[in-house]
């Protein structure tokens, strides 16, 4: 049966996530260290890890496979999630697959090395848009779709 795993303390799509997932009827595993407001409908459900780095990661690398949706930005956790056969989307609506999480992998550990060289670099990233939560709204409908079969 296919779930909905969403690495969900920074997550900006949360509320999108419950709106198509109950749609189709799916359960939705909303994994945090807390801090996250639990939401009344029997399919969503809050996990709250210990706290600690990467403990929310570590919960849904150890519960999502095959058929299964992931929503997350962590690459490290994507890699993870793809090589077990579950779906991974960014918040932005970006899918993360065999085919391209190397290369995903790879850039996020040269701006890492980028970063760490040069300490006055700034910067993060553009800001997420309407655009955005759109292309997540239609990515997490096909992804729910193609994983039920």
């Amino acid at each position: 049966m296919t779930e909905v795993y969403v690495d969900a303390d920074a997550c900006p799509v949360k509320a999108e996530v419950e709106r198509v997932a109950l749609r189709h009827g799916v359960r939705v595993l909303m994994v945090s260290n807390g801090g996250i407001r639990p939401s009344a409908h029997p399919l969503i459900e809050s996990v709250f890890v210990a706290s600690g780095p990467d403990e929310a990661d570590k919960w849904i690398a150890d519960h999502a496979g095959a058929g299964d949706v992931v929503v997350t930005n962590d690459i490290p956790l994507a890699a993870r999630c793809v090589e077990a056969g579950a779906a991974v989307l960014r918040p932005n609506g970006e899918a993360l697959t065999t085919a391209n999480i190397g290369n995903v992998l790879a850039t996020r550990d040269l701006m890492a090395d980028l970063r760490s060289a040069d300490p006055f670099r700034q910067g993060g990233g553009r800001a997420f848009s309407k655009a955005d939560r759109s292309r997540f709204l239609d990515a997490l409908d096909r992804a729910i779709r193609k994983a039920r079969g």
